[in-house]
């Protein structure tokens, strides 16, 4: 009998959800298994290739969470809840937690235009501009 390595036992589960990635440009459709509000299992309808971090909005709960990806195996993904790992709890975004996600997003886009500021200046020194 294989042993439970998982911190938080994880309850059966049949939602339905969708996986955005690539800035909400792309997304695919799930079934939500083996979920808590720390990790889940995600089947797909066949195997698909995701960035490590992924948005897994829920319609029938009204959430959307930032997971990280912990394994992959087939037509099935292992998540994590991205605050989980770094707090002890997800960060939950539902219909009453807008000013949480507009802070998200706000810092996303912070990271954003220092990326692109540093590209620019990587850009200009290859390119031998002051």
């Amino acid at each position: 009998m294989q042993q439970e390595r998982r911190r938080w036992p994880r309850k059966k589960s049949f939602l339905k959800g969708t996986v955005f990635y690539n800035h909400r440009h792309s997304s695919v459709e799930c079934t939500i298994r083996d979920f808590t509000e720390y990790g889940a299992r995600l089947q797909f309808e066949s195997a698909v290739t995701l960035p490590d971090t992924v948005e897994l909005a829920i319609p029938s709960r009204e959430q959307t969470l930032n997971v990280h990806i912990r394994w992959r195996k087939d037509d099935e993904v292992g998540v994590s809840m991205e605050e989980a790992d770094a707090h002890g709890g997800p960060e939950l975004v539902g219909a009453g937690d807008v000013s949480q996600r507009v802070a998200s997003l706000e810092r996303e886009v912070t990271k954003l235009h220092k990326l692109v500021m540093d590209l620019r200046a990587d850009l200009r020194h290859i390119r031998g501009d002051s």
